[in-house]
């Protein structure tokens, strides 16, 4: 841990633009709340302490972030009245007034902000460093002014800039570091004498100027990483560029072919392996990892699940929270749910559900079936039709089904029940009895009918 590093998260604002009733930070790219990208990227940096100001559904904020992440260096701090980014900023002055350290400050609305940019900028130690970039149309950012020999001279919002102060390209990121002691000291001397009567954050650098200290610029090459988000367009033109970018660096490093790229959503937290073939309008989200030498097939959603290598997933299946071994076909039309798993060269054909459940290598379901809370051993084939009737209407119980046996068509297993090694069951039969290992059994409710060992 950084024990010199501090980070203060700015996520007070409603975000009026966004024309919701959820604060901005909570709405979601690539499936998660905007504020969740920048505390990912936060707790890489190992600070110390991680500060979110929270304001407009401070509650809902801090949920949104609980569920992410469990790390006792997150905490919260309120800005009780929405005055500004300098009013924000001073939010965390009780929490951090004893600290010596350097304080990185960002916005929760800018969730692509990437881990080495910031390492660049905390690796200075000048009372302030600005992140900047360069915009063809900086239209709404606050632009960064230099004196003639290049260095800082100040930032100049938009609703305050002048005619000729307006057509400068170069404009502030949001992203700061500051000492921790110099940033206080100065906030206590920033009016509120603008255009928008708040207390700008962005008149610290000028002041510490002022005061013969160093503030250092980093101009950054990369909009769209430095980028927030003000308005749902922009979120929506942010998750195209987000997946465009996803998808062509699957294609080149990692030898991935997609057949139609515009109609393919990739998570950029998913990892796909080589000769993998993806097909059109196929989505895979979350933490997702697909091995080598895959197809999956058109209209496939697959998220937060562990795909083997040669796996072939069929057309419309939807995969999450599972695992498929390898050298396995899914579907097509199948649903694999709630930590399912299907062990090496396993089958589950149309229409059928997992929902956890654990599917035994070269074991099969390939037609019209519901397996959940289930146990199945290897080399084991599945009847069109059966359901394992899990749910007792207060309690889930568990079938477990054993190796090499034969479920016949429509048969409803009653958990909790097990069928051992090498037994059947006939078609249409009701199953609320344990069945014997190499037994046949039959009827409504099901009884033993022969041994294996007897003859027909």
């Amino acid at each position: 841990m950084n024990s010199e590093l501090d980070i203060l998260i700015l996520a007070a604002g409603l975000g009026t633009r966004m024309r919701s009733g959820k604060a901005k930070v909570l709405h979601q790219l690539d499936g998660r709340p905007l504020i969740a990208h920048v505390c990912e990227t936060a707790l890489k940096l190992d600070p110390a302490n991680i500060l979110v100001v929270v304001g407009h559904q401070a509650e809902e904020v801090a949920d949104a972030v609980g569920k992410e992440f469990s790390d006792p260096r997150i905490k919260f701090v309120t800005q009780e009245k929405q005055l500004g980014t300098g009013d924000a900023a001073a939010s965390a002055r009780e929490a951090l007034k004893d600290r010596d350290s350097q304080l990185l400050i960002l916005s929760g609305d800018v969730p692509l902000i990437a881990e080495e940019t910031l390492r660049k900028l905390i690796d200075n130690r000048a009372a302030a460093g600005i992140l900047t970039v360069r915009l063809d149309d900086p239209t709404g950012y606050g632009r960064v002014i230099r004196s003639a020999d290049g260095m800082f001279e100040r930032i100049v919002e938009q609703k305050d800039a002048s005619q000729a102060e307006l057509a400068v390209g170069e404009i502030n990121s949001g992203i700061y570091s500051f000492d921790t002691r110099k940033l206080f000291a100065a906030l206590a001397k920033i009016g509120n004498d603008n255009a928008q009567g708040e207390y700008y954050l962005t008149d610290v650098p000028g002041i510490l100027k002022g005061e013969g200290e160093t503030v250092a610029l980093f101009l950054h090459s990369d909009p769209l990483e430095i980028e927030g988000v003000n308005d749902r367009r922009q979120l929506a033109e942010m998750e195209r560029r987000l997946r465009a970018r996803t998808i062509e660096r699957l294609m080149l490093e990692s030898g991935v072919t997609f057949v139609d790229p515009t109609s393919v959503y990739v998570s950029p937290r998913a990892s796909i392996g080589r000769d993998t073939v993806i097909f059109q309008n196929v989505t895979i989200e979350g933490r997702t990892a697909i091995g080598e030498n895959c197809i999956i097939r058109p209209g496939t959603r697959i998220t937060s699940s562990k795909i083997g290598d040669a796996v072939e997933i069929r057309d419309n299946c939807l995969i999450a929270d599972s695992t498929v071994g390898d050298r396995s076909i899914v579907g097509p039309m199948a649903h694999l749910r709630g930590n399912a798993e299907m062990a090496e060269d396993c089958r589950v054909g149309n229409f059928v559900e997992l929902k956890k459940t654990h599917l035994g290598k070269g074991s099969k379901a390939n037609h019209l079936t519901y397996l959940g809370d289930a146990t199945i051993g290897e080399k084991t084939n599945i009847g069109a039709g059966t359901i394992t009737c899990n749910y007792d209407g207060k309690d889930k119980h568990p079938t477990t089904i054993g190796d090499n046996v034969k479920i016949g068509s429509d048969t409803m297993l009653v958990a909790p029940v097990k069928v051992g090694d090498g037994a059947s069951t006939a078609a249409g039969s009701v199953v609320i009895e344990d069945v014997p290992a190499k037994s046949l059994v039959a009827g409504v409710p099901a009884k033993v009918k022969k041994t294996m060992s007897e003859k027909a």
